[in-house]
Order: structure tokens, then C-alpha cells, then sequence
């Protein structure tokens, strides 16, 4: 039980990248008072919170209506993360998410408002994108009993309020880590979901060999 948590907690950690979305928050709430950024991190946090529960809780209902088998989700959602990860380990996915800041500000200088930051992009797709949005179905299919189902609700929890968290104090992080530590951290994470994603890709192939 504890190895699932701990391969749960590191899955959603880099893939959500709590501290990677720090400067993305300062860029896309520039300008904005402290507490209108509060309002946007809060409801930021909440709406991605009210995303993934949805999946949490119904993603093996989606798959069965849609005739897809935990299997094929393995490897479909193994290879979108592997993905992720060598966006990480080049640079690529900084790159898309700043792209994606940008978008968001110049739109909000004509029609946004707090309320419309804080779901785009930041609740989506910025926390609760594609990638973690399969995470989670990866990981609640695999939880062996409704005891360690219930420890992944508290490890999302755990990694939401992480979130939250570096967006409350995103002008710090920026400052105490530095550009060079921030690159160093998003390519270690990189390869460690490289390596996770893996995993998801080979039991998925395998479930698919024994059946």
C-alpha cells in the first residue's frame, strides 16, 4: 500500500508540477492586487479540485461506456505521459505553459476577469489538464481495495493544496529557487515520470498478454 502511495504522490506531483506553476500564476495575475490574486488562487484550486474529483469518481464508468479497458488506458495514458516527460526533460513544457500565460493575458486585456483567469488557464489546463486528468484514472484502477481508493482522494487533496500553496506564495518560490534550480527540479522530475510512464506502458502490455 504505501509503494501505490508513494508511486500515486510522485505521478500527480510531477505531473501537476506545483512549483512549475508559480511563475506561471505571478504572469498570468501581474498587475492584480494581493487579495484579487487570493480570489484567483482559490478558485483556481477549487475548480480543478471539482474537475478531477469527477474523474476520480467516475473514471471507470467513463471507460466502460466508452468500451475501453483499463489495459488500453494503461498504455494510451503511459505514452501521453511519457510525452509530458520529455517535454520536461528538454524544456518544451515550460515553453507550451508560458505560450499558454500569454494567450490568457492578452485575452484577459480585452474581456477576462478574475473569475475567467482563474478557470483558464490555470483550473484548465494548467492543473487539471490531459495528463492528469489520465493520471488519476491510471491510479484509481489500480488501487487494489476501497481503503487504499479512499488514500488516493487524500493524496489529489494533498497535491491540490500544494498547488495552492505556491500560488499563495509564487513571488517567493520564484526568488528562493532561481531560474537555474527551477530548470534543474523540472528535469529531474522529468526523468522520474519518464521511468512511471514506463511502468503504466509495460502492465498495461502485459494485462494485454494474459488475457
Amino acid at each position: 500500500m504505501l509503494d501505490y502511495f508513494i508511486n500515486a504522490f510522485a505521478t500527480l506531483f510531477v505531473t501537476i508540477d506545483p512549483v512549475g506553476l508559480a511563475p506561471m500564476f505571478l504572469a498570468i495575475t501581474a498587475g492584480m492586487s494581493q487579495a484579487d490574486r487570493r480570489r484567483v488562487a482559490i478558485r483556481a484550486t477549487l475548480t480543478a479540485a471539482g474537475i478531477l474529483l469527477i474523474f476520480y469518481a467516475a473514471g471507470q464508468t467513463v471507460l466502460n461506456v466508452l468500451g475501453i479497458s483499463v489495459s488500453a488506458f494503461r498504455v494510451a495514458g503511459g505514452i501521453l505521459l511519457f510525452i509530458i516527460a520529455i517535454e520536461m526533460i528538454f524544456g518544451k513544457r515550460q515553453e507550451r505553459k508560458a505560450e499558454t500565460a500569454e494567450k490568457a493575458i492578452e485575452s484577459d486585456a480585452h474581456h477576462g476577469t478574475v473569475n475567467e483567469l482563474a478557470i483558464f488557464p490555470l483550473a484548465i489546463p494548467l492543473i487539471s489538464g490531459p495528463a492528469t486528468i489520465s493520471a488519476i484514472i491510471l491510479l484509481s484502477s489500480q488501487a487494489p481495495d476501497p481503503l487504499t481508493y479512499a488514500g488516493l482522494g487524500g493524496v489529489i487533496a494533498v497535491i491540490l493544496l500544494a498547488c495552492l500553496g505556491a500560488f499563495l506564495l509564487a513571488d517567493k518560490l520564484e526568488r528562493l529557487l532561481g531560474d537555474t534550480a527551477q530548470l534543474v527540479i523540472t528535469r529531474l522530475l522529468g526523468v522520474l515520470l519518464a521511468a512511471l510512464s514506463v511502468q503504466f506502458v509495460a502492465d498495461g502490455v502485459l494485462a494485454f498478454i494474459q488475457t
